[in-house]
């Protein structure tokens, strides 16, 4: 039998108006009978988010194939369907994804054997269906992405450089044009046929490709590149704004900042500030992703961070979690993929060795204007622990199921909470105010 682990709404606050919070767990899924890979025991890759027949729909890539949540009560989440990978096992690194018309697209960037699938998705949360999985077209790929205003698919790091392929009929993908003009792109951001190439140590290119619609011969011209910048690396993936005046990058090398770029101007771009992690000197980010005045960065060992870029030249951490325990950062380990998209308001991020979450980030507040000073102890306890300096009017206990297990009013100065009929191990509590919760952690009996 597998064995599933979960966990729900875990959270630290701190209250102020301008102080990092850590964004609320609503759901936590891992397996741990997948196998891990060979180069850095990944069972897990990239995530991806959908809305079908009204429900939420996360996607997390594994070692096996591709995985399928619904997550629209995300208390009540259940893994609802599965694909399995045309290549499968210790060889498997990477698995990326991109939605369109109804369709998920699936590729691979490993094994003698991948191929690119097609899956319609119109019947989720009941069911899926793969309508296309062959290698005619390619067999790897390290990423795709679907400019959905043109129905063309970009597939990076493919046959070539970059394929881009015809969705005219999205189940019968066509080559339009195989990109060459650099040695590799790793990763694509398109809209409107204008293409933000991530192009590993060929640096960050704009490419214009609306010319093979109009003059095949023609095919595309270069609108903009970056060669020299701060922290130049391994030009590894971005991500554009909403009104095309912005883009963040991330250079894949260990202690390198993201970039935020001015695009507003294409004869004319420019990076106008560097942000990191805070954490660690060797800290690295991976596949950041713009969401209004949001950016959404898997930070690997840093877990997800979530930073304000309203005013681009001075972002502002304001949101983490950490899905990666271990502090050691050298290694790609940890927050891989995140999907913001969601009408909930809800994150999906999927973490290299520990699975699926589902978070949410609400707005900071500060209607509480110092952090909650509560002691317990002793914390592991025995048969009781006291809480004090609370400041809340009831504590509920969890258990790893998110099942609710205690409930006890509190008073202002100090509380003894007995440990009963309760089994040792981990428990989880919530400090409420009424219906609001103030701050959440855990204790441990043993």
């Amino acid at each position: 039998m597998k064995e599933i682990i979960l966990s729900f709404s875990i959270i630290l606050l701190t209250f102020s108006s301008n102080a990092q919070q850590t964004a609320t767990l609503l759901y936590h899924w891992e397996d741990t009978t997948l196998v891990g890979s060979y180069a850095y025991n990944n069972a897990y890759n990239e995530c991806w988010g959908l809305v079908v027949n009204d429900r939420e729909i996360a996607i997390i890539g594994s070692t096996e194939g591709t995985h399928f949540f619904d997550i629209t009560d995300p208390a009540n989440s259940s893994e609802v369907a599965f694909v399995a990978g045309a290549y499968t096992g210790g060889g498997v690194i990477h698995r990326d994804y991109h939605d369109f018309q109804g369709y998920l697209y699936v590729v691979c960037d490993e094994g003698s054997t991948s191929t690119l699938q097609i899956i319609d998705i119109s019947n989720l949360p009941n069911s899926v269906n793969t309508v296309y999985d062959s290698n005619q077209l390619f067999i790897q790929s390290h990423n795709i992405f679907i400019d959905t205003a043109t129905a063309k698919l970009y597939a990076c790091a493919s046959n070539s450089a970059m394929d881009i392929y015809s969705l005219i009929d999205p189940i019968d993908p066509t080559l339009i044009y195989s990109y060459n003009a650099v040695g590799h792109v790793h990763d694509a951001y398109v809209r409107n046929d204008t293409a933000y190439l991530n192009c590993g140590n060929d640096g960050f290119r704009i490419i214009d490709f609306h010319y093979l619609d109009l003059l095949p011969g023609t095919a595309w011209v270069e609108l903009a590149s970056l060669t020299s910048y701060p922290d130049a690396g391994y030009n590894h993936s971005g991500w554009l704004n909403d009104d095309g005046t912005l883009y963040i990058m991330q250079d894949e090398n260990h202690g390198y900042d993201v970039k935020i770029l001015d695009v507003a101007d294409l004869s004319n771009i420019s990076v106008l500030a560097t942000f990191n992690s805070g954490v660690d000197p060797q800290s690295m980010a991976h596949n950041g992703i713009i969401k209004g005045d949001l950016a959404y960065i898997p930070y690997y060992h840093d877990g997800l961070r979530v930073f304000d870029i309203s005013d681009p030249i001075n972002p502002v951490q304001t949101w983490e979690y950490d899905t990666y325990a271990p502090n050691s950062h050298a290694s790609y380990k940890g927050a891989w993929g995140v999907y913001p998209y969601l009408p909930s308001g809800n994150i999906i991020v999927s973490d290299m060795q520990t699975g699926l979450y589902v978070f949410q980030c609400g707005t900071p507040t500060s209607t509480i204007e110092e952090k909650l000073n509560i002691k317990i102890f002793p914390n592991p306890a025995t048969n009781q622990f006291t809480l004090s300096n609370t400041h809340a009017e009831t504590l509920i206990l969890y258990n790893t199921l998110g099942i609710k297990v205690n409930e006890q009013k509190l008073n202002a100065n100090q509380n003894i909470i007995y440990k009963g009929n309760l089994a040792n191990g981990l428990y989880f509590y919530h400090l409420n105010n009424g219906n609001t919760l103030i701050e959440s952690g855990k204790v441990i009996f043993e």
